[in-house]
């Protein structure tokens, strides 16, 4: 007997239901969990946008400035001076007398040695006034002659009582009177025959005649006019004034270089002689004495030259560029950029100025950062961003050349065969 009965894996039509809703459930709260996790990840997006945003905005408002840094100042310095050159000893030659030139002996360019006659003054009143005083010379010890003889008689008559005692002390007495004329004459022809000598110009130092003055016929007033000009030029010398700063590196001894501007580039070694023991107050500076030898008379005194002298510097300097200066009412500072980014306005101590670059020497360190060409719009505190200037690659010594190489070798081919016939 066979009955209808259902397949085993249908489910029942009251479960069909339920199971539907449970699978909407199950799919409404995968959707929402997918929502939330979606927002979750949007949010963090918006949030890192956000926050990239922010920081691209405080980069672009941040300001960049170029970087410089101090380097260390070479010690040893060097400065050149302007100074003449002289000779080692030099003179005018001045009259003594009055007169007429009557000859001269020595002209520009000759040499002369010492107590040599350079030149003769006529002097025709000196020589009536020499006569007349050795006259006078001559009566003053025939006085004197006299009164010794007349003092001899009267101390004969004086032993024997035979002369009043006023008259014998008169007589004696007439002697030394007698005596102090002869002196005084004597005196006075020595001293025209002193002046007479000086009627012959004669060279005080043996050297070289660089100017006369002078011509036969000219009147000559004594120490009025210069005759002569006499140097000594074997050994020349020269004279520089030290500025103040670099005043206490000079020292006595000390070689120096003399530079010859007119003979390109030639130059001589000397010595220094002689520093003053101070300062000039009118221009604040210390004098300095060189001495160059000239055996060979090749240098001429009067001329120009510039003299280098080597200095060793005493303070640890630093070279920065001319760019970072900043010049204001509060005296010469420089812009540094602290470690943490921050600008810093310092004072600094300037030493030698070199064009494009200056010696700093208080107020920098060498590990500094110094804020080059800074703009006026930086502030004390502003936070900025360094920049490394761009350094020029220096050329290649094979580049100079490249010109030359860039021609290709081209290997020879076969030469092509001549269409003429044979």
């Amino acid at each position: 007997m066979s009955s209808h009965q259902p397949p085993a894996f249908a489910l029942p039509a009251a479960e069909q239901p339920q199971r539907t809703l449970v699978f909407a459930k199950r799919a409404g709260a995968s959707v929402l969990v997918f929502l939330l996790i979606a927002g979750a990840v949007r949010l963090a997006y918006n949030q890192r946008e956000s926050e990239n945003l922010k920081q691209r905005t405080a980069e672009s408002l941040q300001r960049s400035v170029i970087a410089a840094h101090p380097k260390p100042a070479d010690s040893a310095r060097k400065v050149s001076l302007p100074a003449s050159l002289r000779g080692n000893t030099e003179t005018p030659i001045y009259a003594r007398s009055n007169g007429y030139l009557s000859a001269w002996h020595k002209t520009i360019g000759d040499a002369v040695k010492k107590g040599e006659l350079l030149a003769s003054i006529e002097v025709p009143e000196l020589e009536q006034e020499l006569a007349q005083a050795r006259a006078q010379r001559n009566q003053a010890k025939s006085r004197l002659d006299l009164a010794k003889s007349t003092l001899k008689r009267w101390e004969i008559l004086h032993q024997t009582d035979s002369a009043p005692q006023q008259e014998y002390e008169e007589k004696r007495s007439a002697v030394p009177q007698a005596q102090a004329d002869l002196e005084s004459a004597e005196a006075n022809v020595k001293r025209l025959e002193q002046i007479e000598g000086f009627r012959r110009i004669v060279a005080p130092f043996s050297g070289v005649i660089t100017r006369r003055n002078v011509d036969v016929g000219n009147l000559i007033s004594a120490g009025s006019q210069e005759l002569f000009a006499i140097t000594q030029n074997e050994n020349l010398r020269l004279t520089v004034w030290v500025p103040q700063v670099y005043a206490d590196d000079v020292r006595a001894g000390q070689d120096v270089t003399v530079r010859f501007p007119e003979a390109q580039g030639k130059t001589a070694t000397a010595k220094i002689d002689h520093v003053a023991g101070a300062l000039d107050p009118v221009n604040r500076s210390r004098q300095v004495d060189i001495s160059l030898p000239n055996k060979d008379g090749k240098l001429l005194p009067g001329a120009y030259v510039e003299v280098t002298l080597a200095l060793a510097s005493k303070n640890k300097a630093l070279l920065v560029p001319a760019n970072v200066l900043v010049i204001d009412n509060e005296g010469p500072r420089v812009v540094a950029v602290g470690p943490d980014n921050h600008i810093e306005f310092r004072k600094v101590k300037l030493g030698r100025d070199f064009g494009r670059e200056l010696e700093v020497l208080e107020g920098v360190g060498p590990e500094d950062v110094l804020v080059a060409s800074p703009s006026d719009l930086l502030v004390e505190g502003d936070v900025v961003r360094t920049v490394e200037p761009v350094q020029k690659a220096a050329a290649k010594p094979q580049d100079k050349n490249k010109t030359a190489d860039q021609t290709p070798n081209i290997p020879a081919g076969p030469k092509p065969a001549s269409n003429t016939p044979s």
